[in-house]
């Protein structure tokens, strides 16, 4: 079996911790999976123990065929004159080929990577050319014959019976020297999330300038000793469930708490509603004037004036839907929060829309609702899409649905908008703007809009002067002032037909 080179997208979902990189699987949506490269600087109270959890679950779930997991304290040492050699017998193979298929020793043709090794290392060589302008053909060599070499030391697992669905994690401590950290950008390349703990020390400027990977401080930067990480420990006696004895109370009593659940909802068996599917259709059928009415007064959107006609609300009036518009806390499989964001209300039965990245990642959410003193917790995942960056979860209550825009008359630029969402855990902030533009990100329609939004607003409503929701809020460019991308209501009817 012959294994091609897949796209990436990196660091969809902004990961705080040790522990939210340790719980997020990278969805995949046709031949584009996605992948994080993290960075954590410094350390905090707990950093030793977050390490040392994330080992045992990791290796949990990889003794239960459930991914693979590794982790090293360092580098091999540099490698020996005649395995240099041998390795460069590699690369003028791959030079033979016109740079089409690359081998290692442990690697031969037999295993199917030779494409996608070769691909992954032409994409790290023009990044590692950028870092080292007066490339030679010399540095090149030498620098894959130690890519290779790192390859069969470390990283062979990965690649023998090779599997992007699955989570493939390799973390490492210290990695400060360019060619150690181009590696680990390699590895990405091949679909594997990769962790950095920089806890004395971080990459230089010149690195971080390439915004390879993501960042957090943990807290100052020292010297921590971890445990040695040894798979083994935790696999040298199992009981009967498979699980090492040692730990198989723990890791019970993990598998016990809520973990999200994909669920077909009543009346949908059969319908081409399965998680991950892509929804992107044609154009939206437009419901019944009948159903539309009788969604305008149950949603209380634009009141209509005499003739039937729409009125434009004011900001007092459209505030109020924040009572339809939801916090989502994301929790781990300890139920410490991890993060949160925001969700809007779509079926009366219980479903709320938000972002993909919102919800991937939790072992369960809690949902806060405006005058509402209960905490609602729930791990019903019923639909998601990696490339629209939606999801529908559901809890047990009974909502108030926003009317979702139907495309009457088309969006344009200068078209003034409300957000509501939960920024940094403010609940239910309330700002407003203007359409900008309209930009086509990773082949999906968004909506630039200028109402301030930050993080914990993903999966907010974007309204328009009647109160129907135009987008949901997924994206805002840090480096910018009030440059937000919202998901646009075409894909948004499309992917919630049936739960209104």
């Amino acid at each position: 079996m012959e294994y091609r080179y897949i796209e990436k997208r990196y660091n969809v979902m902004r990961l705080v911790s040790i522990e939210s990189f340790a719980g997020i699987k990278g969805g995949m949506n046709g031949n584009c999976k996605d992948v994080y490269f993290l960075r954590v600087t410094g350390v905090n109270q707990t950093f030793s123990k977050d390490v040392a959890h994330m080992d045992e679950m990791q290796t949990g779930k990889m003794l239960q065929g459930q991914g693979i997991y590794s982790r090293i304290e360092a580098f091999p040492k540099n490698i020996e004159v005649d395995m240099a050699a041998r390795y460069m017998g590699c690369y003028r193979n791959w030079l033979d080929t016109g740079r089409e298929r690359l081998f290692t020793l442990k690697l031969d043709d037999k295993s199917g990577v030779g494409e996608l090794l070769s691909t992954s290392c032409k994409k790290v060589l023009e990044v590692y050319h950028t870092c080292n302008l007066n490339l030679n053909e010399s540095i090149e060599k030498n620098f894959v014959v130690k890519l290779l070499f790192w390859l069969d030391e470390l990283a062979l697992g990965y690649l023998q019976g090779w599997n992007p669905r699955q989570s493939m994690k390799f973390v490492a401590q210290g990695v400060t020297k360019e060619q150690e950290y181009f590696f680990c950008y390699f590895l990405t390349l091949l679909g594997i999330d990769v962790l950095l703990l920089q806890n004395e020390a971080d990459i230089d400027d010149k690195l971080d300038t390439l915004h390879l990977s993501g960042q957090v401080t943990l807290g100052e930067k020292k010297a921590v000793t971890l445990d040695t990480y040894d798979s083994q420990r935790y696999a040298a006696k199992k009981d009967d469930s498979g699980m090492a004895a040692q730990d198989s109370s723990r890791l019970r009593t993990e598998a016990e708490q809520p973990r999200p659940r994909v669920v077909i909802p009543p009346g949908r068996h059969g319908t081409s509603q399965n998680a991950g599917q892509n929804t992107r259709q044609g154009a939206v059928r437009q419901e019944s004037a009948s159903q539309n009415t009788g969604a305008a007064r149950g949603s209380g959107m634009g009141q209509q004036r005499p003739g039937g006609a729409m009125r434009e609300l004011d900001f007092e009036e459209l505030a109020l839907r924040a009572s339809s518009v939801v916090m989502i806390t994301i929790h781990d499989e300890r139920g410490q929060s991890i993060g949160s964001g925001s969700g809007i209300m779509i079926g009366r039965n219980g479903y709320i829309l938000t972002n993909n990245h919102v919800a991937r990642g939790g072992r369960f959410y809690s949902v806060r609702i405006e005058n509402d003193d209960n905490m609602y917790k729930t791990s019903e995942i019923i639909k998601y899409n990696s490339l629209l960056d939606l999801a529908v979860i559901r809890i047990d209550r009974a909502l108030q649905p926003l009317p979702i825009y139907r495309g009457s008359k088309p969006l344009v630029r200068g078209q003034k908008v409300v957000a509501i969402g939960s920024p940094l855990g403010l609940f239910n902030s309330v700002s407003n703007g203007i359409i900008s533009g309209f930009r086509r990100i990773d082949d999906v329609d968004m909506i630039q809009f200028t109402a301030p939004i930050s993080h914990g607003s993903s999966g907010g409503a974007v309204l328009n002067m009647y109160g129907e929701v135009i987008g949901v809020s997924t994206a805002g460019i840090d480096e910018g002032q009030n440059i937000n991308l919202a998901v646009g209501y075409e894909f948004i009817n499309t992917f919630v037909k049936g739960f209104q």
